[in-house]
């Protein structure tokens, strides 16, 4: 069987779907790396919404994701960016996500831990004038719901503090508050503009380095309190360097979906942990990957996990934000999910080519647990764009 793909060049070109998947099975838990993939949500495709509406969630679909995650061996990093926060999932949707997947983690003996944002601040006046009190209240109401759910919190950046802020002693303030306030060590997020524009210029500068110094200001004076730092700028050697001056005993997960084989394989003077948005499609090969590195074979787990590549960077190529549409795209086609609709209509923000693309990528990885329904759904969905085969 063969399949009539479209190209960049808007050329069709032939196709031959690999006829078996990967063998991947479920293992023994982690030892040498903490390893979180942030997962997707499951629109419900029968909801009578619009774009601008409530999110409308298919909660039983959305929770199968999580246990599927949880069964390889993976922590749910939950409410974060791949759900769609402040892009389809408001708050009030997030608050009952993170209630949710929390019990459900409860009951299978999952490990998750969820984000504390923001985002009950909508409008953008609001934001663009909304004083550092109401910005605290925010973050205390979304903490206070993640902690009594049981989970770890994840100190998510937020826009509404990019907006109000007057520079880096703003951010020293705000952060050092929730920290002193938490009843346990936190996740601090340092979400990059290229997959939030919003956030230009977050802690207190444009210049990284002394973006950085805040960062690192924050950690160095609640060290006790922070568990570690998620980092997702897209630059592998800035990591690396700031993952080095951490004070002892507080990870760097990455979060850097260009590089993380390498950042989590480490050198001589450490690794990183990892909390990955490409680790929703990917989560039965990484653990399968981090199994390996596990016993110490560095090169065995380059091996299966360089080759995925590849297919993170056409996920999260510009506008890098639109990487969730990649994301569940794949999830409808490994079958987690009976059709291909996100909330907020995000399933159009990315063209014909671009799935045609990451369809082959995925397929070449033996990603489908079962290529034969995958190519099926895939050549719907060309149909639909008036493709023959």
């Amino acid at each position: 069987m063969t399949i009539q793909l479209p190209g960049a060049d808007g050329e069709l070109r032939t196709y031959t779907p690999r006829p078996q998947p990967l063998a991947l099975t479920t293992g023994a838990p982690f030892t040498s790396r903490t390893v979180f993939s942030a997962a997707h949500v499951v629109a419900d495709p029968y909801a009578d919404v619009s774009p601008d509406s409530p999110a409308a969630v298919d909660w039983d679909a959305t929770l199968a994701f999580r246990r599927h995650l949880w069964s390889h061996g993976l922590g749910v990093a939950e409410a974060m960016d791949t759900a769609q926060r402040g892009m389809g999932l408001d708050w009030a949707g997030a608050a009952e996500l993170i209630r949710r997947s929390a019990a459900e983690a409860k009951a299978v003996g999952g490990r998750i831990a969820c984000g504390v944002g923001t985002d009950q601040i909508t409008s953008g006046s609001l934001i663009n004038s909304g004083s550092l009190e109401e910005i605290r209240k925010a973050y205390e109401e979304q903490l206070a719901v993640v902690e009594e759910s049981g989970a770890q919190a994840i100190l998510m950046a937020s826009r509404a503090l990019a907006a109000a802020a007057s520079g880096p002693e703003d951010y020293l303030e705000i952060y050092g508050h929730l920290l002193r306030q938490s009843a346990e060590p936190v996740i601090l997020h340092w979400l990059g503009p290229m997959f939030d524009p919003a956030l230009e210029g977050y802690w207190g500068s444009s210049d990284l380095d002394a973006a950085t110094d805040t960062f690192l200001d924050v950690i160095a004076a609640h060290p006790d309190k922070v568990d570690g730092i998620k980092v997702s700028l897209l630059d592998a050697q800035r990591e690396i360097d700031l993952r080095r001056r951490l004070p002892e005993g507080v990870r760097c997960y990455t979060g850097d979906d260009f590089n993380y084989p390498e950042l989590i394989a480490g050198d001589d003077q450490g690794f990183s942990h990892a909390l990955l948005g490409i680790f929703d499609p990917l989560g039965p090969l990484a653990a399968e990957a981090v199994r390996v590195l596990d016993t110490g074979d560095v090169k065995g787990f380059r091996e299966l996990l360089d080759p995925t590549v590849e297919l993170s960077r056409h996920l999260f190529q510009a506008p890098t934000r639109f990487y969730k549409t990649g994301v569940v795209f794949l999830a409808w086609l490994s079958g987690h999910q009976s059709h291909f609709t996100m909330v907020g209509g995000l399933q159009s923000a990315r063209s014909l080519p671009h799935f045609a693309r990451a369809y082959e990528l995925a397929d070449g990885l033996g990603l489908f647990p079962d290529p034969a329904p995958a190519e099926e759904r895939m050549k719907n969905l060309l149909a639909m764009y008036g493709v023959t085969q």
